[in-house]
């Protein structure tokens, strides 16, 4: 037999249950409107979605206020506490979710030719939406039934939602390369597919916070003993790659280093050249699209070495430091071949101060 203090329990449980998958609800119909509305070309609806986002940060409240006054007059212990603890935290997700249903919404509204029904980019966001939504309507169930094994199955989703994107955006940029959209088409489609992509990120976070209710392990955060930095130019095929090179020879083992680019380009010769002189082997980089780095958001740190490059990364409401240290393109650089060295030596000595300042600050000690 169930005591009074039990079913106040279970009571408590319940109704925080309910408001998550009302708030789960407002974000998943503002998602769904947000690409309706790109679809359709409905200019209402995607206003309508910018003006709704009040009521989903207005519930965030609400299940806020729930939990301090759970924790407050429950004092929960051991399931009943780790429910709690991650329903705050889902809670959090979930508002910025709704965050991105208005930030695709506001992408739209500066659309002024919309994509055909039909074309690459329409098909790549809806093939985008067709898997990001659907995982945050099954994250939110997984939390209600408080389910690892559906949990489990969400969660394998997300690797081909990364994929999904990366090819969207590599179909955004050849077409505008060939000029078949122009750059107000190209950036909005992009973020509304980055936006898309973090969707199933979330949703992702999510269903880890159910593993954590169901088995008492945090899995969330496994390898996050690895400290991610990426260095972005413009084209991935010089300034970057010495930035690189140079980190991995810092030898730092529980550090990952990745270099990417805007438009990526072959590996420029002249600093194959002059950095096998310094004793670095640029020959197996392989440049990438700074779109095609695989977990992009799980970098702490974003340091950008053009002013493209800054640009192309705006500051954003996230854990992720943006550094700028552009520099001159060395490989831009005609003249003598002293005069061409001198720019290769001057960069190269720039970002490696660069570079070991920041591994050493971060460490907290001298790296010889």
């Amino acid at each position: 037999m169930t005591t009074h203090l039990e079913e106040s329990l279970e009571r408590d449980i319940q109704r925080i249950q309910r408001k998550i998958v009302e708030m789960g609800g407002l974000v998943e119909r503002a998602l769904r409107d947000a690409v309706k509305a790109l679809v359709d070309g409905d200019r209402q609806l995607a206003n309508a979605v910018v003006l709704r986002d009040q009521y989903i940060d207005e519930k965030e409240k609400e299940i806020d206020r729930l939990c301090l006054e759970f924790l407050v007059k429950q004092q929960p212990v051991a399931g009943p506490l780790r429910l709690v603890y991650s329903t705050i935290k889902i809670n959090v997700d979930l508002e910025r979710l709704g965050d991105y249903a208005e930030s695709m919404a506001r992408q739209m509204l500066r659309l002024e030719a919309l994509p055909e029904r039909g074309s690459a980019p329409l098909d790549g966001v809806l093939e985008l939406a067709g898997l990001s939504i659907p995982m945050l309507h099954d994250a939110i169930e997984a939390f209600v039934r408080q389910d690892p094994d559906l949990a489990n199955k969400t969660i394998a989703i997300e690797p081909t939602v990364d994929i999904l994107q990366s090819k969207l955006n590599a179909d955004l940029v050849r077409l505008f390369h060939d000029q078949k959209i122009s750059l107000d088409v190209l950036d909005p489609l992009m973020n509304i597919g980055r936006r898309l992509e973090r969707v199933s990120d979330q949703a992702r976070n999510i269903c880890m916070e159910v593993l954590y209710i169901c088995t008492g392990e945090y899995a969330k955060h496994s390898g996050a003993e690895a400290f991610r930095i990426l260095f972005v130019d413009d084209h991935n095929s010089c300034r970057s790659q010495i930035a690189e090179a140079f980190a991995h020879s810092l030898n730092q083992p529980n550090f990952v280093f990745g270099s990417a680019g805007l438009e990526p380009r072959p590996i420029d010769p002249g600093a194959i050249a002059f950095m096998r002189e310094k004793g670095f082997d640029l020959t197996r980089m392989t440049p990438k699209a700074y779109y095609n780095v695989p977990y992009l958001d799980h970098y702490q740190v974003i340091v950008t070495l053009s002013k493209d490059a800054e640009q192309a990364f705006p500051p954003r409401p996230r854990k992720t430091v943006y550094l700028d240290w552009s520099i001159a393109d060395p490989s831009k650089v005609q003249g003598p071949p002293e005069e061409v060295t001198a720019a290769y030596e001057s960069a190269f000595q720039h970002i490696s101060t660069q570079v070991k300042d920041l591994v050493e600050a971060i460490v907290g000690n001298k790296i010889e």
